[in-house]
């Protein structure tokens, strides 16, 4: 199921990133008392009433034709598209502004269901001058404080009413759905065609030009079935950096929710970036199998050892994807682009795949006896039982003495016991201690 999407829009200096920093309850978003800092979509995930959705903070809307207001507005309306729902957010300290009557209508013309709320409003005195508000066509302004929080309920009550009903398309528990993920200009759209063999999205060499998420189903020879979610690139943040690792397109990040194994694209002309990591790290830490392609290897010049040098490079820059494969083809000239189907197969079996709790036991019994639990101030780590709670990905819960005296080093070695022992490749593997009662 795709999380329902909200945008907070509004001009500049209204107050956007505090209440997106309420919403999300924690501090993502920078906020700092002047316009344009928010220059660019920042994405969280959030929940209220135990309804779970994405939220978008964007820069100030702004008529301005400097570079940076037609930036900011360029990426505003981008997110009032991606979006379910609209907070159209205003301040009562200032009243209705022009820039608040230029916003309004484009608003109202994207045809989402608007919440206007009115921010600053941080007083009963201040929340009667909240009727003009009403000028701006929009419904009923909300009085809300982003400082102290007050009246956010209200909004987000209002918010959940206008989620939509939920019309993904089902697909059967055989089919495979993966997606492509990685920088702009990887080829990825390239990957789309060369595999179904048919022009099915737009490609370009010019960074971004996929915009949409397009769900493309086949089928193989032998009968597979496969659902491939093609993404929009996803982009490099500017120069400002905010105090976040959770930065990426929503359209990339949907197809990750939505998908059982991801193909992380790298560019063999352009090599490793330090972006590739952040990128790549959103499908590890979602628990989907995970398969390390890297694309345009027909332009590189080899030599005797030139594969491997480039493996153990992105070995080295990619230690948390150890157990992810490598694959290395070309879009263009189609090579070993044949093995994609089984690869991708192969790891969507290894992602599903249930341990018996009594096998579990003997290989965690044998890795006890060949390298004893560790031991913190006198006392040892003591393992009991361990049974698999969980697959896609698989879960164990390991029963101990004392959580704290897992080590993060031991629940590694663990986890290379159940690789050695039951493969896993292609699948990040969780480990949770939990005291014996």
């Amino acid at each position: 199921m795709t999380k329902p999407t909200v945008a907070i829009v509004g001009r500049p200096n209204v107050g956007k990133s505090t209440i997106f920093n309420r919403i999300v309850g924690e501090r993502i978003s920078i906020v700092e008392d002047s316009s344009g800092v928010t220059r660019d979509r920042i994405y969280a995930d959030a929940e209220w009433l135990g309804r779970e959705f994405s939220l978008i903070d964007t820069g100030g809307i702004t008529m301005e034709d400097e570079p940076l207001n037609i930036q900011i507005r360029n990426q505003a309306q981008i997110a009032i598209e991606e979006a379910d729902v609209i907070i159209m957010l205003t301040s009562v300290r200032e009243g209705v502004t022009n820039a608040d009557e230029q916003v309004a209508p484009i608003l109202f013309k994207s045809g989402k269901p608007i919440i206007l709320a009115v921010n600053k409003a941080d007083n009963p005195e201040l929340r009667t001058e909240i009727y003009e508000f009403y000028s701006l066509g929009l419904g009923t302004p909300y009085p809300i404080s982003g400082s102290h929080g007050l009246g956010l309920g209200d909004v987000l009550d209002a918010v959940i009413k206008e989620f939509p009903e939920d019309i993904e398309e089902e697909y059967d528990e055989s089919t495979i759905k993966f997606s492509l993920i990685g920088r702009p200009n990887v080829g990825k759209s390239s990957l789309v065609n060369a595999i179904i063999g048919e022009e099915r999205v737009i490609v370009s060499d010019i960074a971004g030009t996929t915009r949409e998420a397009v769900d493309t189903r086949f089928e193989t020879k032998d009968g597979r079935d496969f659902v491939m979610i093609d993404t929009a690139g996803m982009r490099k943040k500017g120069k400002v950096y905010e105090d976040t690792e959770k930065y990426s397109v929503l359209r990339a990040m949907r197809a990750i929710e939505r998908s059982d194994v991801v193909l992380c694209v790298i560019n063999a002309e352009e090599g490793i970036r330090e972006q590739d990591k952040r990128v790549f790290g959103y499908a590890h830490e979602a628990g989907k199998g995970i398969i390390l392609v890297v694309n345009k290897w027909d332009t590189i010049e080899k030599e005797t050892n030139t594969m491997k040098e480039f493996e153990l490079d992105v070995r080295d820059e990619f230690q948390y994807l150890a157990y992810a494969p490598i694959v290395f083809v070309s879009a263009m000239t189609k090579k070993r682009l044949h093995l994609l189907p089984d690869k991708i197969e192969e790891v969507f079996m290894n992602r599903n795949l249930r341990i018996q709790s009594s096998i579990l036991n003997d290989v965690v019994m044998d890795a006890v006896a060949t390298n004893p639990t560790p031991t913190d101030k006198g006392r040892r780590l003591k393992i009991y039982y361990t049974t698999q709670v969980a697959v896609s990905p698989p879960t164990f819960v390991i029963f101990v003495n004392d959580p704290e005296l897992l080590h993060f080093s031991y629940a590694r070695y663990l986890e290379n016991k159940f690789r050695d022992t039951f493969r896993f490749e292609g699948t990040p593997i969780r480990i949770i201690p939990r005291r014996r009662k």
